[in-house]
C-alpha cells in the first residue's frame, strides 16, 4: 500500500503563514525567489510520499490577490536551445508553457526576464516573440564572471544592476521563478532591490526553499536525496556556519548559498543600510521539515537515491554528464550504505534477462506485485511487460493475445520498410495505439486499457538502456523507470 509521509494541509498552513510574516518584515514588498520547480516537482513527490507535485501553485492560489509572478530565463539557454532534463522541452518553450499553466490557474504573470543578455540572436528573437504575444519582457545584462558576484561596488552601480531594466510590478508578493536551474532568479531579485531602493522603496528578499531541509540532520536521507538530484551541479549539503555562529543552532544549507552569503549580506547592507539576515538559513522560508513522517520519507529517499544512481549511469553512458557526476552518486550510495539491488524491480529484471538471454523489463506495482517481460520478434521488452501488467490488473490470462501478429506485422513493415528504423519491435506508444484501435471492437482490449491509471506510481527497471520513446512513455504513465547502463547493441548512434 502507498504510505503517506507528508502532511499537505499542515504544510500549506505553515508555509503561507511564514510568507506573510516575511512580507511584513519589509515595506509590504517582497521578492520571493522560488527554489525548485513551480509545477511538476516530482522529485519532492517521490521522496515525500503524499506531497502534491503542484503544491506550490496551491499555496500561491491561497495568496492570489497579493501575488505577481515573474519568470526568468537565461539568454544562453535560449541561444543554445538547451532542454529541461525531466521533460526534454527547450527552456524557451517551457517559459511559454509556464505562462499558460499559471494563467490557467488564475494567477497573474507580470513579466518575463531574459537574464545574462549579451545580444544573443535567438534570445533577441525570443524577446520579440514574447512581446508579440503581449507579454512584458525585461532585460538583465551580463556582468562578467570576474566581477560577479564579488565586485559589490560595481554590481550596485549604474554599470551593474543599474544597467538592467527596472521590472514594473504592482503587487506586494513578487514570486520569481524559472523553467530550470541557473537562470538568474537571485540576480533578478537583487537587481530589483537595487532599483526599488533607488526609487525610495525598501523592498525585501527571501527564498522559498524546499531542499535541502534546514531542520533535518545533514545526512538525513531526504537531504542526501537532494544531493543526488543535483550531482551534475556539484551541490554539497553543509552545516550553515553563519547560523551556527549567530544562534548556536545547527541548520543545513548548501555550498553555493554559504559561499555567496557574505557577498549577499554586503549587498543587503549597502542597499538597506543594514541586513535583516545573519545566515543563509535566515533567508529561507521552508516549513517542510515540520510536516514529514521521518521513517516513511527516509525509505522513499533511499529509493530515490538509487533511481538517481541508475539515471546518472545512463546519462554518463550517453555522454550527457561528466564522470564527476557519477562519482558523486557512487560516493552518496556508499556513504549511505545503499545497494542498487535494494530497488525492488532490479533483481527480477536481471534474472529474467539471464534466463532468456534477451533484454527484459520488470515492473513493481504499488501493491508490491512484480511482473517481468522479455523482448520478442514482435514486441520490445517494455511493450511486452506493459501488456503483461495490464492483463494482470484486468484479471486476464497472461497467454491471451490482445494484439495478433497479423496486426503487428504491418506496423513493423511501416517502421522498417518505409520509415527507415532499424528496430522492428513495437515500442510502448505503438502498442498502446494498437490496443486502443482493437478496443473499438474488442471488449477485452477495452478492459485492459481501463487498467492504465492503476500503474501510476509503479517502479520499473530494464536490463538494457531503453529507447527514449519508451522512457518517455513510462514517465507519462507515472512509472519510475531505471535502466542498466548497457546498450542493446554496440553502435555509437542509437536510433529509436
Amino acid at each position: 500500500m502507498y504510505a503517506v509521509g507528508f502532511d499537505v494541509d499542515q504544510y500549506l498552513e505553515r508555509q503561507s503563514k511564514k510568507i506573510l510574516e516575511r512580507i511584513g518584515m519589509f515595506e509590504n514588498k517582497l521578492y520571493l525567489e522560488f527554489g525548485g520547480k513551480l509545477y511538476n516537482d516530482y522529485h519532492a513527490a517521490r521522496i515525500l510520499p503524499g506531497y502534491i507535485p503542484d503544491i506550490k501553485i496551491q499555496l500561491l492560489k491561497n495568496l492570489a490577490e497579493k501575488v505577481e509572478i515573474v519568470i526568468v530565463v537565461n539568454a544562453s539557454n535560449i541561444d543554445n536551445s538547451k532542454e529541461i532534463g525531466d521533460t526534454g522541452v527547450s527552456y524557451g518553450d517551457d517559459v511559454l508553457r509556464l505562462v499558460d499553466e499559471i494563467r490557467k490557474d488564475n494567477l497573474y504573470v507580470g513579466s518575463v526576464v531574459i537574464s545574462q543578455y549579451l545580444g544573443q540572436p535567438a534570445a533577441t528573437t525570443f524577446k520579440e516573440h514574447l512581446e508579440s504575444l503581449d507579454i512584458n519582457v525585461y532585460i538583465m545584462h551580463y556582468i562578467p564572471d570576474s566581477d560577479y558576484p564579488s565586485n559589490v561596488q560595481l554590481i550596485l552601480s549604474e554599470q551593474g544592476y543599474g544597467n538592467n531594466d527596472y521590472i514594473e510590478t504592482t503587487r506586494p508578493l513578487v514570486v520569481v521563478t524559472a523553467p530550470g536551474p541557473a537562470c538568474g532568479k537571485m540576480a533578478t531579485c537583487l537587481s530589483q532591490l537595487y532599483h526599488e531602493n533607488e526609487r525610495g522603496v525598501k523592498a525585501g528578499y527571501a527564498k522559498f526553499e524546499t531542499f535541502p531541509v534546514w531542520n533535518l540532520p545533514l545526512k538525513h536521507m531526504v537531504n542526501l536525496a537532494y544531493e543526488a538530484a543535483t550531482a551534475d551541479l556539484n551541490d554539497v549539503n553543509m552545516i550553515d556556519p553563519f547560523h551556527l555562529e549567530a544562534y548556536n543552532v545547527s541548520a543545513v544549507s548548501y555550498n553555493r548559498d554559504i559561499e555567496v552569503f557574505p557577498i549577499l549580506n554586503a549587498m543587503f547592507t549597502r542597499i538597506w543600510g543594514e541586513s535583516p539576515y545573519r545566515s543563509p538559513t535566515d533567508m529561507g522560508v521552508n516549513m517542510i521539515g515540520f510536516c514529514i513522517n521521518d521513517e516513511i520519507c527516509a525509505d522513499a529517499s533511499r529509493q530515490e537515491i538509487i533511481r538517481r544512481f541508475f539515471n546518472t549511469q545512463l546519462d554518463y553512458a550517453r555522454g550527457k554528464v561528466p564522470k564527476s557526476a557519477l562519482s558523486k552518486l557512487e560516493l552518496i550510495m556508499n556513504s549511505a550504505e545503499i545497494l542498487p539491488e535494494e530497488r525492488p524491480p532490479v533483481k527480477p529484471a536481471l534474472k529474467k534477462a539471464e534466463e532468456t538471454g534477451t533484454p527484459c523489463v520488470a515492473i513493481e506495482l504499488p501493491d508490491g506485485t512484480v511482473i517481468a517481460g522479455k523482448t520478442s520478434s514482435l514486441l520490445g521488452a517494455s511493450s511486452a511487460t506493459l501488456l503483461n501488467v495490464l492483463k494482470h490488473l484486468a484479471g486476464i490470462d497472461d497467454k491471451a493475445l490482445l494484439i495478433s501478429p497479423s496486426e503487428i506485422e504491418p506496423i513493423q513493415k511501416l517502421k522498417v520498410g518505409y520509415l527507415g528504423y532499424d528496430n522492428p519491435t513495437l515500442h510502448t506508444d505503438e502498442v498502446l495505439l494498437a490496443l486502443a484501435i482493437n478496443a473499438a471492437t474488442n471488449e477485452t482490449a477495452e478492459l485492459v486499457l481501463q487498467q492504465i491509471p492503476k500503474i501510476n506510481k509503479s517502479e520499473a527497471h530494464s536490463s538494457v538502456i531503453l529507447p527514449q520513446v519508451d522512457i518517455a512513455m513510462f514517465k507519462q504513465l507515472g512509472v519510475n523507470i531505471t535502466c542498466e547502463p548497457v546498450f542493446q547493441n554496440k553502435r555509437l548512434f542509437q536510433k529509436r
